[in-house]
């Protein structure tokens, strides 16, 4: 099944929680990753169970993109989703793993690591598990990749927030560790004062030197 025939045209937000409550599917995991771009740091990985059924609460109406969230709201709503999500894992594979494996499988492997935390604390099982993206991962649950899914789901949106708000904190924690590289700024990505500070002091033990632009 194409996501065309399965959520038609609407592209806003809660097009696939819509498209679940047509269908009869009540439980569904969202999954998104952060940090597959930058030069240096982990990957994180979250998925976040939601209940179909309850999509008209104020919470879950709140939910959106991380990418379009202000940091003061992602971080409010980073917080909600861990109080009101029925099932929620954040996880991640370090940049040695990055190195070893490739970003890609190590991303997947994350987001299959977050899922099945996910599925063992819910009491029912899900009925969709939607990945963003268009990669899917190896689990035994019925999924589905979505495209910028992360504006489409609510689901996806949860996952991408408690992604995004985890990896952001790390950084910044490694910026107290490794302050020559600006890590708190730009949380590893590859701005030009981050590829300066890799031309000044070559890379730290969390870059990925696997990457062509970060010297070995």
């Amino acid at each position: 099944m194409s996501q065309l025939s399965m959520f038609a045209s609407d592209d806003s937000i809660g097009a696939v929680e819509r498209w679940c409550r047509d269908h009869g599917i009540r439980w569904i995991i969202g999954v998104d990753e952060a940090g597959r771009g930058p030069l240096a740091g982990p990957v994180y990985a979250a998925a976040v169970a939601l209940d179909v059924d309850e999509l008209d609460e104020d919470w879950i109406e709140a939910l959106d993109d991380s990418k379009q969230l202000e940091p003061e709201a992602r971080e409010s709503l980073f917080d909600t989703v861990h109080e009101r999500a029925p099932a929620r894992a954040i996880t991640s594979s370090e940049a040695s793993e990055i190195d070893e494996i490739n970003i890609l499988e190590a991303t997947r492997q994350a987001m299959r690591s977050a899922v099945q935390t996910v599925v063992a604390a819910m009491e029912h099982p899900p009925g969709y598990v939607f990945v963003d993206g268009d990669n899917p991962i190896d689990i035994e649950h019925r999924q589905r990749t979505v495209v910028e899914g992360d504006g489409r789901s609510h689901a996806i949106a949860a996952a991408s927030i408690l992604a995004k708000v985890a990896r952001d904190r790390h950084m910044v924690e490694c910026d107290e560790r490794w302050p020559s590289y600006g890590f708190a700024s730009h949380k590893g990505y590859p701005t030009a004062s981050h590829r300066d500070a890799l031309e000044r002091h070559g890379p730290c033990p969390i870059h990925r030197t696997s990457f062509g632009s970060v010297p070995a």
